[in-house]
């Protein structure tokens, strides 16, 4: 089943960001029991090549792999599709406009401008005339607001039928804020609470990043399913805390 009906179906879905690129640590994650992976275009080395060899490695596991475009270019989210990702997920949107010019590039002639090459990992290397309509109607498309400019537009941002997740960028949103990295900070939790909600009323899915139990509990009994846990290089980087603790 297309991970967009999974989750528009209220399941609950944990993943991790996904910057060290190699496909064997998202085969890791993946067997760990992870129902998607985020392949990060924007905080990572990562290349195309290699970024279809982790959402294969995804796929390898029956698990999901969104990817992370750096901007809101129209080669960027072409390739990032034709490499057989899930969804897309766009940063740094800040109005309707911007949320229809992904749109654009995302979908597939008539609903969108997307170019079509039927011989990609994502087209199966093959002519299929039902891929171009699958694709439009199983494709998630996400964007993240991490600005003040973006939470201003919210309401209208959320608007568009077409739009199937908002994900918040708590770290961009706390500097806009002007606390940077205070992710727990009152006013910043505030202000996350209240564009959760908006996502929520809105019948979007809802996406957030948590890094204890607690944040856990928080963000699902307001209705977040799209959950994201930490950072690869993160979860590595603790893990390896605990080894260095052994005298």
């Amino acid at each position: 089943m297309p991970f967009k009906d999974v989750i528009k179906n209220k399941k609950q879905m944990i993943g991790t960001w996904c910057i060290i690129p190699s496909p064997e640590v998202v085969n890791v994650l993946c067997k760990s029991g992870l129902d998607f992976v985020l392949v990060d275009f924007e905080h990572s080395p990562v290349n195309f090549e290699t970024a279809q060899k982790m959402v294969m490695a995804a796929h390898a596991e029956q698990k999901y792999a969104i990817s992370r475009v750096g901007k809101l270019e129209e080669v960027e989210i072409l390739r990032s599709l034709d490499i057989g990702s899930d969804g897309i997920i766009v940063p740094h949107i800040e109005s309707l406009n911007d949320v229809n010019q992904c749109l654009e590039y995302i979908k597939y002639f008539p609903e969108g401008n997307r170019g079509y090459s039927p011989y990609t990992r994502a087209g199966g290397y093959c002519v299929n005339a039902d891929y171009t309509k699958n694709a439009n109607k199983n494709i998630l498309f996400g964007i993240i607001i991490e600005s003040k400019k973006g939470i201003d537009n919210l309401d209208e941002i959320l608007s568009s039928p077409d739009l199937d997740l908002v994900y918040l960028g708590a770290y961009d949103i706390s500097i806009s804020l002007g606390l940077a990295g205070q992710i727990n900070h009152p006013k910043v939790v505030k202000v996350l609470n209240q564009c959760i909600d908006k996502i929520i009323k809105a019948e979007k899915i809802a996406g957030a990043m948590y890094h204890a139990q607690k944040d856990y509990e928080r963000l699902t009994k307001q209705g977040v399913n799209f959950l994201v846990y930490k950072v690869d290089s993160l979860i590595i980087n603790e893990g390896l805390e605990e080894v260095r603790k052994v005298k």
